[in-house]
């Protein structure tokens, strides 16, 4: 970067018209780029930074009203682009503000002023560059930081203490709240889905005699035909026949639906067939259904854990008469 020096008035001019910063940036290949342009480098004591109950303090001339400004700022979280904002804000003459390193490349606005205040910098205020040398920070002893964290700790504690008991208490309403209304929504379709059951189980149990009344009838026609008309050498090959046949169906079942054909499965599938039939007929949204039993599920499961002993902070001995 070139030297740069506060200048009597006729050369002021002079160096205002010439670019005393230059930008360079890589998009494929190098290309010359003007950068900031400022007439004069003002002395470091323009610009200070002090350290006041841990926290850097900036303190700097407004253009402006001509006086001195103080900025606190929080290096861990505050960043370059919000510091800057909050000098144009203070003074409303400041139409530009940039920050640039010692080798004259441009701060990007996203950086922490923790990683800025580490090393000299250059503030650019309007047409004036101001030359800033962060103080060093000490670094904490072991015993000090030691101390800092127990007193975090204990802030920590005593915001817990203060505070959880009302967290609770609020979570615990906004639950009840939120059971209330998912009960509310699901009551309707509690009260369809059960007139949905009732009718399916009677269908599935009027099948099952259908069943067994075929079963019966087949039975005794069989032996009808053994005894009465035909003898067993003629009806041997039919029930085996029938035997067969009935072993591919069950083969066939298996098949299809790659399940054993066990009667309590055969039922319940019989049973689920029937209700998403009269679902469907009766426009009764089962997935709708069972995102309200979900959401009622994971409701009670936190009201439940909220309400649990050991999350209130309770005495061991108040603890073990609940038990």
């Amino acid at each position: 970067m070139p030297g740069c020096c506060r200048t009597p008035g006729g050369l002021g001019a002079a160096f205002a018209e010439t670019p005393l910063v230059q930008l360079w940036r890589q998009t494929g290949t190098w290309v010359r780029r003007e950068g900031a342009r400022y007439s004069t480098l003002v002395p470091s004591d323009e610009v200070t930074i002090n350290y006041r109950h841990g926290l850097p303090v900036i303190t700097l001339t407004l253009p402006t009203r001509r006086e001195r400004c103080q900025f606190a700022v929080k290096p861990m979280v505050a960043t370059v682009g919000a510091f800057l904002k909050d000098v144009q804000r203070e003074d409303k003459g400041i139409v530009k503000a940039e920050v640039f390193a010692t080798d004259g490349s441009k701060v990007s606005d996203a950086t922490l002023m923790e990683v800025l205040l580490r090393n000299d910098f250059k503030l650019l205020i309007n047409s004036t560059a101001y030359s800033v040398s962060p103080p060093v920070k000490d670094k904490l002893s072991s015993e000090h930081a030691t101390e800092m964290e127990d007193i975090k700790s204990l802030i920590h504690r005593l915001f817990v203490a203060l505070h959880l008991e009302d967290h609770q208490i609020r979570k615990e309403r906004e639950l009840l709240q939120k059971l209330d209304h998912l009960k509310e929504q699901l009551m309707p379709l509690e009260q369809m889905k059960a007139k949905i059951m009732d009718s399916a189980d009677a269908k599935t149990s009027r099948l099952l005699w259908v069943g067994l009344a075929l079963m019966s009838t087949q039975g005794g026609a069989l032996a009808w035909l053994t005894w009465w008309v035909y003898s067993w050498d003629i009806m041997e090959p039919v029930t085996y026949f029938i035997t067969y046949g009935s072993a591919m169906a069950f083969y066939a079942y298996f098949v299809l639906t790659k399940q054993d054909y066990l009667y309590p499965d055969v039922k319940d599938r019989q049973f689920l067939h029937y209700f998403y039939r009269k679902s469907k007929a009766k426009h009764f949204n089962v997935e709708q259904y069972n995102k309200l039993k979900e959401d009622v599920a994971e409701a009670e499961e936190s009201l439940r854990r909220l309400r649990q002993p050991l999350h209130l902070r309770l005495p061991i001995q108040e603890i073990t008469n609940k038990d």
